[in-house]
């Protein structure tokens, strides 16, 4: 593989023009279509088999639109200077509900004044607005120009803010400042790693090339597949962060060989050939996992799963040919522009890394043993980790969307914000024989007879008379674990006639949370079976690869329980920007230690994500340390090398992607901001303690066993040679103990 990616490396140096001239043309190309001609996104959190889906299965049979996901929406609205029976909001809102009338899209409308549209203080009202058939872009345009509408009761001093009554899920996620700030602080690590303002923005650029193709492509998606709201965050997130970081690692490597004297086209070769086939190593780990999300049982994560992929792709495949090619361009010069008092160590700055092995080589079970120490403490809190529906309650506070909760919790309930639609699939056909009204009268009865039910609706029966369907309003809001012992309960009733399903928010979250935990060591086998085998090809050594996922597992642990500490422990929530949700008498609650749960879904996708992000670094370290020990054979003295040729690098790199995920952590969705500190804390406790410790100490302790391989699999495994150690003119290597290492090749 190394001598394919060198020809690669060299066709894009000597063709830098042209390579760079398409690169740009797909991305300006690409990010014009996804403006111009986006792609619609999807709504689907369906989950096939389960009890949730049954019911929104049985409400698309002859119920009407309005029962449909998407099919209604409300305008909440609230008086504070009086009653909104007063005759003169009364008129302000039944003039708004005629202008609402008139919006395209909407097939009807109910005023605040029929049965349950007033809250018991008459202050907090709805205004729902069925809506006709249509997708989710056709929904958003059409919830704007009611908002506008409505503008009446504004003016007579009425708040009217739309009520968003969709899944969370569901609720578009737009990108801009984090991004912004993110690549502000990557340039900042850059321009201290590297010292010269042209080498800094070669990785910069090179990302932000890779981000607009992997968007541009996954927006053109929209039209043939469904594509999740949340795919384009989550490809920006992921994609800034590699894209950068592989840039970075072959820009360090051909600085170095340009430092020793190489020609520019040959360093480009030798950095493609080598280093290039750590990058496409280590993004196929990160593809790998995500795409192993396809067996979660969850639509929706197994879309982002493999959506997110793209992104991956996009930055391995500009690493490969436009990094090649810009350093093929620039030359000399990329060393241009230097800062004063900054990246003046050039070649020497790995001292202090190797430094660093050497004193790990002399005491390797005393840092072995502080290692796993440190590494129990950060993972003890996970265990405390609370999983729950993350509600409207938690997002940014002063957001529509925030605020449509408060009214609605304030005027009608906690409840009010997580109705349950409870369907009866009724055995025989009802309609127009007299059993119909019994039947309907005892299905609503044994409902409200539930404990944890505040209110129900009349049941209203289908088209065919096959199916009869209510809302139960819980006492409990939708983040409340009492929530979900309310759905248990309703579905376990026993109606004659009738066979009870549950859907609705919290009844769809339960649900993707019971899928996913039954999957979750299926996906986590795989993730960690196809790693190691990628890992096996590249480094042909059992051992590394068994151990290279056993120290993934260990990074994934502290940052679970860094997201235990800070969410589900409460401890300090509200320094990452949450909101505390309302307390019952209107006032908020602390506003920085308070619990925010954790939904099911969330975990898994971290550890998707974060075990390809960790076997990055893993790759670049064991490369350098495999180099070494070829050149030599001194495994201490390799293992201190590696360290030495690597940290720098490694840490310049681990903290562009901290900072890059810091940065989204000042995004107000609550769900970005909890990836954001799951995937800062894994990326720096897997560059410092596991990278510069745990992973040296263990490489020592293990010896010449880091490099054993039966000779059986020695000769029935590829030669991938992900090292391209032949590809450099280093001094002649001794010849390989054959009793450990089997053949003995890497290559």
């Amino acid at each position: 593989m190394s001598g394919l990616l060198g020809r690669l490396g060299s066709w894009c140096a000597w063709h830098g023009r042209a390579v760079l001239a398409l690169w740009v043309a797909a991305a300006v190309l690409l990010t014009a279509g996804s403006v111009f001609f986006p792609g619609p996104t999807s709504n689907d959190t369906s989950i096939p088999g389960t009890d949730a889906q049954r019911a929104l299965d049985l409400m698309k049979e002859g119920f009407g639109s309005e029962y449909r996901t998407g099919g209604t929406f409300q305008m909440v609205l609230y008086s504070p200077d009086g009653a909104l029976t007063a005759k003169s909001r009364k008129r302000a809102v039944e003039r708004a509900v005629e202008q609402v009338r008139d919006v395209p899209n909407v097939a009807e409308v109910k005023t605040p004044y029929r049965i349950g549209g007033l809250a018991p203080s008459l202050e907090i009202g709805l205004i729902t607005v069925k809506l006709k058939e249509g997708d989710s872009a056709t929904r958003s345009e059409t919830t704007k120009l009611v908002s506008e509408a409505v503008e009446p009761v504004r003016q007579a001093g009425i708040e009217a803010v739309p009520a968003d009554s969709s899944n969370p899920a569901d609720k578009e996620i737009k990108t801009g400042t984090s991004e912004i700030i993110g690549i502000v602080c990557a340039l900042l690590v850059l321009l201290l790693a590297f010292g010269t303002l042209v080498a800094a923005m070669i990785p910069i650029f090179v990302a932000l090339i890779s981000i607009a193709t992997g968007l541009g492509v996954i927006s053109l998606l929209g039209h043939l597949l469904d594509v999740p709201k949340q795919a384009s965050i989550m490809a920006t997130m992921i994609g800034l962060g590699v894209g950068i970081d592989y840039a970075l690692f072959l820009l360090s490597r051909h600085r170095k060989l340009l430092a020793d004297g190489l020609p520019v086209h040959e360093a480009v070769r030798r950095v493609v050939a080598s280093s290039g086939g750590a990058v496409v190593f280590a993004g196929g780990t990160v593809i790998i996992a995500l795409s192993a999300l396809l067996l979660a049982g969850f639509p929706l994560l197994q879309t982002l799963g493999w959506i997110t992929g793209i992104s991956v792709v996009a930055a391995v495949f500009t690493s490969v040919t436009l990094v090649p090619a810009l350093l093929g361009l620039l030359g000399h010069r990329v060393n241009a522009l230097r800062l004063p008092f900054v990246g003046r160590r050039g070649s020497h700055g790995s001292s202090g890394w190797t430094g660093l092995g050497l004193w790990v080589a002399r005491r390797p079970w005393t840092v072995l043993a502080l290692s796993v120490a440190l590494l129990g403490a950060l993972a003890a809190p996970a265990l405390a980790m609370k999983l729950g529906t993350l509600d409207d309650g938690y997002s940014d506070r002063g957001t529509d969307t925030r605020r449509a909760y408060e009214l609605l919790e304030a005027g009608f309930g906690p409840g009010m914000n997580g109705p349950l639609v409870v369907v009866a699939d009724l055995d025989v056909r009802v309609v127009d024989r007299e059993p119909a009204p019994a039947v309907l009268q005892l299905f609503k009865d044994r409902v409200a007879d539930v404990d944890g039910v505040a209110h129900v609706t009349d049941p209203v029966l289908n088209k065919g008379g096959t199916a009869a369907l209510l809302q139960a309003i819980p006492d409990y809001a939708p983040a409340d674990p009492r929530a979900l012992e309310v759905v248990e309960a309703v579905r376990a009733l026993d109606v004659p006639g009738a066979q009870v399903h549950v859907g609705g928010k919290v009844a769809g979250m339960a649900d993707a949370g019971d899928r996913i935990a039954g999957r979750t060591p299926l996906v986590v086998g795989v993730v960690i079976l196809l790693s190691a085998l990628l890992l096996l090809l590249a480094f042909r050594s059992p051992v590394v690869a068994i151990k290279a996922a056993l120290m993934n597992l260990v990074s994934l642990g502290a940052a679970f329980g860094a997201l235990s500490l800070v969410f589900s422990l409460g401890l300090g929530s509200g320094l990452v920007g949450m909101d505390p949700p309302v307390s019952t008498d209107g006032s908020y609650l602390s506003t920085i230690f308070f619990t925010v749960p954790i939904d099911s879904y969330i975990p898994l996708m971290l550890f998707a994500i974060l075990f390809g992000l960790s076997m990055d670094y893993e790759v670049f370290l064991l490369t350098a340390v495999r180099q070494a020990y070829l050149r030599h054979g001194d495994n201490r003295r390799a293992v201190a090398e590696g360290l030495g040729s690597t940290g720098r690098v490694i840490t310049s790199a681990a903290l562009i992607m901290v900072a890059v995920f810091v940065a989204f952590i000042a995004y107000p969705d609550p769900m970005v901001k909890i990836f954001g500190v799951g995937l800062a804390v894994a990326i720096a406790v897997d560059a410092t303690i596991i990278r510069g410790l745990l992973v040296p100490a263990t490489m020592v302790l293990l010896g010449r066993l880091n490099w054993w391989c039966p000779p059986w699999l020695d000769r029935i495994l590829p030669n991938l040679s992900v090292e391209g150690h032949e590809e450099e003119d280093e001094e002649e290597k001794p010849e390989p103990r054959r009793e450990l290492v089997g053949a003995g090749h890497a290559s």
